[in-house]
């Protein structure tokens, strides 16, 4: 029997109201940075031994940041001189990720190796919840003082070296549990033809990554690995199992679907952000068919990169795949290392194994893929991590709706659930500066500076906008991906604020000069 406390909040009703942020990610740290700016006591649940998420503990060793440093930094704080690459390694991002936390004052408020296993709504009933017509019943970001049981959450902690349970009370929840650790993605395979009948090691890429660096490469040195997968992780540990073994021992990627990989966000010495992070590129994007300028961009990456050759040019366009947030960034070399044999790449609707490896299709056509190694780079379940974290089987089915794409108003806010919002749920090219004006425009809103608006409505603006979702990139896509559309985005947040949307000065260069996080320094002073 573990050992379990409760902690309440005071008595004193003039105390500052007490938020619960569950992790200490990126989108932990800047919403704990605003709760506080604002004036509420914040509690931080992570449950690991450091900052940062997953660049943390569960990165792979050659991991640098997708985006340049310029589009990946908080708008306040920006990467010290000292980081000269554009494309910081993922030790580097970390050391940005504490910098932060310490400038702020953030690391008082974080309790460490506190797993947040449960949390629960006090005093609101499922009924009450479906009846009402404006959010929480009373169009408030907290519950009423009276009585002081009603409108709380209540959150079951773990600390995760002791066992012991603690239970504490919370006025408001902002979950900033990530999309991409902690529930992997296992495909389904038909009755033994999974793993159970491989003789060799089959893993997980979440497990890879948490070996480090010199244990991953010791895993993987001198074997045969296939990897099934098609993403940055998949293509991660392939260049790192190439750099291990060459071409003595091949690693062979196996991909069910292909992606539009990018060598560098610059083309023929141009940013590609012109072609897709301004204002006049998405105006184009409510036209039949895909955006010119990325059809156009397609056009000319077609040629620099092999995809014909090596059979992997994908299905959809890159506009449908950038609109799905897909599209990564090759590490260097990576062709190279395709072109002398170190990395071998094929594609198959089905795969399947035996017990020597792996099983492309119906085993017909193509030889059956030998490996002492597989490892599973297939993603995550993010809703079910979401799912899993209530204790209530109603707010379980509540939170993740009857669609693939959870259910929320401005990507942030359930209709039906009180007091609770969720952050890093919507995805981008520039998932730092999507996730800090999604955590101003909460604070805004917690401190009472507008009101949302009728639960019909919001949940009517949630159905709208997964149609548009879903219609720009191809209709298969789970993601919550604004990456197309991201300053129209950003534009609604300005509005709900009162701020001003544009925010470059001069017409053309409003309409033409992409926009970063540097644009919208200082928003919350204007």
């Amino acid at each position: 029997m573990h050992k379990c406390k409760v902690r309440g909040a005071s008595n004193n009703m003039e105390r500052r109201r007490r938020v619960g942020i569950v992790g200490a990610g990126p989108s932990g740290l800047l919403a704990c940075k605003y709760v506080l700016e604002k004036g509420f006591d914040p509690i931080v649940f992570e449950s690991e031994n450091d900052v940062g998420g997953i660049w943390s503990s569960r990165t792979i060793a050659s991991t640098k940041l997708q985006n340049s440093k310029g589009t990946y930094r908080f708008t306040d704080f920006p990467w010290p001189q000292s980081v000269h690459d554009v494309n910081p390694s993922h030790t580097e991002v970390l050391k940005y990720m504490k910098a932060y936390a310490e400038h702020f004052g953030i690391l008082q408020h974080i309790k460490f190796h506190s797993k947040v296993i449960g949390i629960d709504c006090v005093g609101e009933s499922l009924e009450e919840m479906k009846s009402w017509v404006i959010w929480g019943g009373n169009g408030k970001p907290f519950g009423s003082s009276l009585p002081l049981s009603k409108g709380k959450w209540q959150v079951r902690v773990q600390d995760v070296r002791s066992l012991s349970i603690e239970v504490y009370e919370v006025e408001f929840v902002i979950l900033c549990i990530g999309l991409y650790s902690g529930y992997p993605n296992i495909p389904d395979f038909p009755p033994n033809q999974g793993p159970e009948v491989f003789k060799g090691r089959v893993v997980h890429s979440w497990d890879y990554s948490a070996m480090g660096s010199e244990k991953a490469a010791e895993f993987v040195r001198g074997k045969r690995v296939a990897i099934v997968g098609s993403q940055k992780t998949a293509i991660d540990i392939a260049a790192e199992c190439a750099k291990a073994n060459g071409p003595e021992f091949p690693c062979t990627m196996v991909q069910r679907t292909t992606h539009w990989t990018i060598p560098s966000e610059t083309l023929l010495g141009i940013n590609i952000g012109f072609l897709y992070l301004n204002r006049f590129s998405e105006f184009l994007i409510h036209k039949p068919g895909e955006s010119l300028l990325l059809s156009l961009l397609a056009t000319f990456l077609m040629p620099l990169l092999p995809l014909k050759k090596h059979g992997m040019v994908p299905e959809l366009s890159f506009f449908q795949d950038v609109s799905s947030c897909h599209t990564c960034m090759l590490p260097d070399k990576f062709y190279d290392r395709v072109e002398e044999g170190s990395i071998v790449i094929k594609k198959s609707k089905t795969i399947s194994f035996c017990e020597t490896g792996i099983v492309i299709g119906d085993g017909r056509l193509e030889p059956v893929v030998e490996a002492d190694v597989v490892i599973l780079a297939t993603g995550y379940r993010g809703d079910h991590k979401l799912r899993d974290i209530f204790d209530s089987p109603a707010l379980q089915k509540t939170i993740t709706g009857s669609s693939s794409i959870v259910p929320l108003y401005r990507q942030v806010i359930h209709p039906r659930i009180p007091q609770l919002a969720v952050i890093g749920y919507a995805e981008s090219l520039s998932s730092l500066s999507a996730t800090e004006i999604r955590c101003q425009w909460l604070v805004e809103f917690l401190a009472g500076k507008f009101e949302l608006p009728s639960v019909s409505k919001m949940e009517e603006e949630v159905r709208v906008w997964e149609k548009f979702l879903r219609r720009h990139s191809g209709g298969k896509s789970r993601r919550a991906c604004i990456s197309n559309f991201h300053i129209w985005n950003n534009d609604q947040f300005c509005k709900d604020m009162g701020l001003q949307s544009r925010r470059k000065k001069g017409f053309l260069r409003d309409l033409f000069m992409p926009y970063g996080p540097a644009d919208y320094t200082g928003l919350l002073a204007d």
